[in-house]
């Protein structure tokens, strides 16, 4: 008999740990915004494409057709990997266009976001779960302090 295995314990980031994992998302960010066009620009093209009902398609139209949707599928699948590898790290996606990113982090006994956006140079804001991008805050240096404390105790 088969045992599940246990889900993995949530990770939470310290300010700092969000910054040393930007590398690595900031190139997965770049991949997904730019797949996330690529894919809407094939979407619109596919329905552009696709006849109407009983309208008859020659051989190449029919091969168009096959190919815009099969690179769309091939796509599809390559955005599902991308978004695969931010979860793993424990970072969620936002927004696709913006490449809007949330680190879960802990701050006074509370789970809050630190946020960064792609473009920008570090994480340098922070947002309740509730309030998303238009409640972001400046992390501020007491920020800083409130989260090493709580950290201290707990295990990522």
């Amino acid at each position: 008999m088969k045992t599940k295995k246990p889900a993995p314990e949530k990770k939470y980031f310290t300010v700092a740990e969000a910054n040393a994992t930007l590398p690595l998302a900031r190139a997965i960010v770049k991949d997904i915004t730019t797949l996330a066009r690529d894919l809407r620009e094939r979407h619109e093209r596919l329905k552009r494409l696709e006849p109407n009902e009983g309208a008859k398609l020659g051989q190449a139209y029919q091969e168009e057709v096959e190919q815009v949707r099969t690179e769309f599928e091939r796509d599809q699948e390559r955005m599902r990997d991308f978004l695969k590898e931010l979860n793993d790290l424990g970072i969620q996606l936002k927004d696709f266009d913006t490449g809007l990113l949330d680190f879960p982090c802990l701050l006074d006994g509370r789970e809050v976001y630190l946020c960064w956006k792609q473009g920008e140079p570090e994480v340098t804001h922070w947002h309740e779960i509730d309030a998303g991008f238009k409640g972001r805050r400046e992390i501020t240096p007491d920020f800083g302090r409130r989260q090493r404390a709580e950290s201290s105790g707990v295990s990522n």
